[in-house]
């Protein structure tokens, strides 16, 4: 056989095998893409109660054992007895006594009445309240995008970047590439 016919022959073939292949790609085309326009996160707000407990120190009254502050009446009169029979001397006396009685009975009810309002104790209590934490949740991207000359939305698991792969039938295809393969 003739050299120039075997190279003749074989650059044929390699031209028709290189022919049909760029015709079947033509045909078959290349992966089809839809063009993102836009993509906005979309969150969630998740509320948690939560209890917060402190301790606070308390002054309390203790209890009066003596309510109507007798004691303090009868100590003060007695007091202000002796020391108005000091003065004076005949009915003179008799009044001044009298008086420092009265006088003294009363100055001894407000005293024994301060005494046992100032008698206080402190003590610590726990006190609680409910508070609200809030956080955000991502649950999607909401993605508006245009195929075919139309803009639509879709919402993703994922920020699908700049482009949405389609299918051979004109469907998007939403799911990662990793988890195609799954």
């Amino acid at each position: 056989m003739n050299k120039s016919l075997i190279v003749g022959a074989v650059l044929g073939a390699v031209g028709v095998t290189a022919g049909g292949a760029v015709a079947t790609y033509s045909l078959v085309g290349g992966p089809e893409y839809a063009e993102v326009l836009a993509v906005q996160p979309v969150n969630e707000t998740i509320k948690t109660p939560r209890e917060v407990c402190k301790d606070v120190a308390v002054t309390r009254q203790r209890p009066v054992k003596d309510q109507y502050k007798i004691a303090g009446t009868a100590i003060g009169a007695l007091a202000g007895g002796l020391l108005g029979n000091q003065v004076g001397g005949g009915n003179g006396k008799k009044i001044a006594t009298v008086a420092g009685a009265v006088g003294g009975g009363y100055a001894g009810n407000q005293v024994q009445g301060h005494m046992q309002a100032n008698d206080t104790y402190t003590t610590t209590e726990t006190r609680c309240s409910t508070v609200t934490d809030t956080s955000q949740k991502l649950v999607g991207y909401d993605v508006k995008y245009q195929l075919d000359g139309r803009t639509s939305q879709v919402r993703m698991d994922h920020d699908p970047g700049r482009r949405i792969p389609v299918d051979k039938d004109g469907r998007l295809q939403l799911a990662q590439q990793g988890e195609a393969a799954r």
